[in-house]
């Protein structure tokens, strides 16, 4: 059996996450059981949800255990099998964590499903075709609903999670808005998945500066917001809100180094009687068949686009983690492991 090495969460974060949170282990990889699968991870998925799980507080996941692989979504290949329903050379994914292989119990619901990779790379299961790629259609589908003719905001606009968004909204015929960090950012928003206006956050210092640039974009307000980064950029697109706007509420990755980030108008949701839900979209699986087999059908014939930061080797993990919490990402971060 190989040798393979894992990254442990080794000690908790105080304040903001650091490489010496993280431990490299390696470890024999034990004799497969009967019903057993032995996976190769090709790609480790790497996402901002998991520097919550860092912590030992209260959350809708349990915290990360420590002396643990950390937990994260994989794509590889089955090398090893003592499944029926699974034989060797199948492309897979899962929940493998950071590590190079992982056992998996063919037998255990929802542990692990074979992706076609004829028409869709094995890396997109990890964005647009997996978890990401559901979390965007699902709140934008099911929360923010856009009507054709609306104006539809995102921050991290450029991410795996925001650029789907951006695009299937344009799909739906609206007015897209986006938020990300940097001119080559926005210029890719806009350029390449053809959101009609992206705001460089990095070029304005408050809300009070970004609800002014926001408003020169969208000058008939804003209907619906997908949220993923709070801060001063939520305190500008309320302040920006229609009347009945929804918000569909993915992730605070501004308060992800327990630092509160207060609403400094909580008033304006009486006022413009807004809407804004909070959504784990791992509570929603009888959506994602639906929404795998949109977001597949849209990769598959190039209509949805989506790009990639990868780093190499599981050693890579942690920094590249580390990485995606300050921005230095460009589109969905993973780790190449073969």
């Amino acid at each position: 059996m190989p040798i393979n090495l894992q990254i442990h969460l080794d000690n908790r974060p105080i304040g903001a996450a650091v490489a010496t949170n993280f431990k490299q282990v390696s470890s024999a990889t034990p004799a497969l059981q009967d019903a057993e699968v032995l996976v190769q991870h090709h790609f480790l998925s790497l996402d901002p949800y998991m520097r919550g799980r860092m912590n030992d507080s209260k959350s809708y996941a349990a915290a990360q255990a420590l002396g643990q692989v950390m937990g994260g979504g994989t794509a590889g290949v089955v090398v090893e099998s003592r499944h029926a329903k699974y034989a060797v050379g199948d492309k897979v994914v899962g929940m493998g964590g950071w590590q190079q292989y992982s056992v998996v119990d063919g037998n255990a619901l929802g542990a692990m499903r074979k992706v076609d990779t004829t028409n869709i790379p094995l890396s997109a299961y990890l964005g647009a075709v997996g978890m990401p790629g559901v979390t965007a259609w699902y709140g934008l589908m099911k929360i923010c609903q856009p009507k054709a003719g609306e104006t539809v905001v995102v921050s991290a606009a450029s991410g795996a999670v925001g650029s789907v968004v951006g695009q299937l909204a344009k799909a739906k015929g609206c007015r897209v808005v986006g938020f990300a960090g940097g001119t080559d950012k926005c210029k890719y928003v806009v350029d390449e998945l053809g959101f009609d206006a992206c705001i460089d956050y990095k070029a304005f210092l408050d809300a009070k500066s970004l609800y002014k640039a926001l408003k020169d974009v969208a000058p008939s307000g804003v209907d619906c917001y997908f949220e993923n980064v709070g801060g001063a950029i939520l305190d500008a697109v309320l302040s920006n809100m229609n009347a009945f706007g929804r918000i569909a509420l993915c992730g605070m990755i501004a308060g992800y180094n327990g630092v509160p980030v207060p609403i400094t108008q909580p008033q304006l949701f009486l006022m413009s009687r807004l809407t804004m839900r909070g959504f784990i979209v791992s509570e929603h699986m009888e959506h994602w068949p639906e929404a795998l087999k949109e977001l597949g059908g849209l990769v598959a014939t190039g209509k949805l686009k989506f790009r990639e930061s990868i780093a190499q080797g599981i050693e890579s993990a942690p920094e590249a983690f580390l990485g995606l919490l300050s921005g230095k990402n460009f589109g969905k971060q993973l780790v190449k492991l073969v």
